[in-house]
């Protein structure tokens, strides 16, 4: 049976809480960004930091210990260092981030780096794609359907309650797999970062964290 009819059945997996990196200077400018390594910038940090006090509250409230959990981190460094600012507000925290690659934003080809004001009506922003734009591979890029592929076996081996530093894109998809959310809603929702995403028995609780 596919994860995603699966996952709708059954409740869905452990608990996961899915964080997406800070702000670079790419996302205030409004660039996409894709797989293109950009570092977090000031309020990016900030971002960060306050999503790791949330989180820290968000355990103890849920009677989770954090060295009895998956650390999962995407590989570009806008998501490790994201996940170190996290990790800096746990004391006694030994258990080690697994960096896995599957968890990178998905590719935007030939558009990485383009403004999103100056792009083409066949990449249609935010807010304005319809259905088909799903199967909308840019050249050397990747559709949202490469990246059901890439992130379904991903999902289908967490084992243990989880906490995922990752991108957009991906925190997209997760809300496809694990919510069952239209796709036409999934390509056109806003990602938040100053928030943690937690998913539990196959519903979706948006924390908000402080950032002052």
């Amino acid at each position: 049976m596919p994860i995603r009819d699966d996952l709708l059945v059954r409740g869905g997996l452990p608990d996961i809480y899915f964080i997406r990196h800070g702000q670079t200077d790419w996302n205030a400018q409004g660039r996409y960004q894709g797989q293109k390594d950009i570092a977090l910038n000031k309020k990016g940090r900030g971002q960060a930091s306050a999503n790791g006090v949330l989180l820290t509250d968000l355990l103890s409230k849920a009677e989770l210990d954090p060295n009895e959990m998956d650390w999962y981190a995407s590989s570009l460094s806008r998501a490790i260092d994201t996940m170190e600012l996290i990790r800096s507000n746990f004391s006694g925290l030994s258990k080690k981030v697994k960096i896995d690659k599957s968890l990178i934003e998905v590719s935007f080809g030939e558009h990485e780096g383009s403004l999103y004001r100056d792009l083409t009506s066949d990449f249609a922003k935010r807010g304005e794609r319809d259905e088909s734009f799903w199967g909308h591979r840019p050249k050397g890029g990747e559709s949202y359907i490469d990246l059901v592929d890439r992130i379904e076996p991903f999902i289908s081996n967490i084992t243990k309650p989880s906490i995922i530093v990752s991108h957009g894109g991906i925190a997209r998809v997760f809300r496809y797999l694990l919510e069952g959310l239209p796709k036409i809603d999934v390509v056109n929702m806003a990602t938040p970062q100053d928030a943690i995403l937690h998913f539990s028995k196959g519903k979706l609780n948006i924390i908000k964290s402080r950032n002052d």
